[in-house]
């Protein structure tokens, strides 16, 4: 119940759950006064609050001055007409070069781009539009830092959940290093690899249609037929950033396309009617492609769909509902990493 919940979190915590939420959207502001141009109301709203006139209370009551006056302490702040940058911090050790190239191999051309150690994309994010880059932070130890463009700021919160579930920010690397060094079969390769990460994903939809795409072709191959899935049913990215030219194509978008438009970019019809289903289906809400979704009951809508199995469905619920349970048992990668079959993803 909701009573039992605010006992236990009260107990643990020293403090309410109103009371928790309030000072993630306090932390949250002060990090935008400090580090970006975003007017004061644009703050406010990009926090998490409701109205100007009350995230001004709150702040005055918790840090005894107004939300300008922490402004104007901050010196050398320099306005920028685009974007704002905004600090992520994790738990060291992180294998970014590991992570980062990852991406790149299964980026989509047109959404996704990796310079270097830096990564870009475009992004819809609760009707919002923009593009974000992440890179290792240049003066800050275990912090990655995170460019974002202005239009993306009404959805900045559950935008910054989506880049650290991305990236598995969140992750206790002490802990699942000794957990899985315990094994023998795995020890000499968390002795040399400490703080390897799961990449989760910026938009579920886009994940589970990149998997559905990598079935039975190499990676290279279904990243191709990605980006011309982007390059017909994504909305036109502004010109600006080299590399990126379309947003993340919307499950409606294919779903009104159907399987014939969707199976012209080189599919077979099956694997077209799969993905036609896929988009149907997450289309009409009935399938929550997110973390916090019910993970059981996902994985079984998703195994009810024509062409996703075990695998794929299991891959889908690792990275799109970042469930650290999931276990693609099947998969081809792992298999040769155990000394098993050859891999072709």
């Amino acid at each position: 119940s909701s009573r039992q919940l605010r006992r236990v979190v009260k107990r643990e915590y020293g403090a309410t759950p109103v009371e928790l939420a309030q000072t993630q959207r306090l932390l949250l502001a002060k990090r935008l006064l400090t580090d970006s141009a975003l007017p004061m109301a644009e703050v406010a709203f990009a926090s998490g609050f409701s109205s100007v006139r009350r995230f001004n209370a709150l702040f005055r009551s918790r840090y005894r001055l107004n939300p300008t006056q922490l402004r104007r302490r901050k010196s050398g702040h320099t306005a920028d007409a685009g974007s704002f940058t905004l600090t992520l911090d994790y738990r060291p050790p992180l294998q970014w070069d590991a992570l980062v190239s990852f991406l790149a191999a299964r980026a989509i051309p047109g959404v996704e781009v990796v310079r270097g150690q830096r990564y870009l994309r475009s992004v819809s994010q609760a009707g919002h539009r923009g593009w974000i880059a992440v890179a290792p932070h240049p003066h800050a130890a275990a912090a990655l830092e995170v460019e974002v463009s202005l239009s993306l700021a009404p959805a900045l919160m559950p935008l910054l959940g989506r880049i650290r579930d991305l990236f598995d920010l969140d992750a206790e690397p002490h802990v699942i290093d000794a957990h899985l060094a315990a094994g023998p079969l795995l020890r000499g390769s968390v002795v040399r690899r400490p703080g390897l990460r799961v990449p989760g994903a910026m938009d579920g939809f886009e994940l589970a249609l990149r998997a559905v795409l990598g079935q039975q072709v190499s990676v290279r191959g279904a990243s191709t037929l990605a980006g011309r899935i982007a390059e017909r049913f994504g909305d036109p990215f502004p010109a600006g950033i080299e590399g990126i030219s379309r947003y993340p194509v919307s499950p409606g978008a294919l779903a009104e396309a159907g399987p014939d438009r969707i199976a012209e970019v080189g599919l077979p019809r099956a694997r077209a009617q799969s993905i036609a289903r896929l988009a149907t289906t997450a289309a009409a809400g009935s399938l929550p492609l997110e973390p916090g979704a019910d993970v059981e009951a996902t994985v079984g809508l998703l195994e009810e769909l024509p062409g996703i199995g075990p695998w794929t469905a299991q891959y889908i619920a690792m990275r799109s509902l970042h469930w650290p349970d999931a276990f693609p048992s099947s998969d081809l990668g792992l298999r040769k990493a155990l000394g098993g079959a050859p891999a072709s993803r």
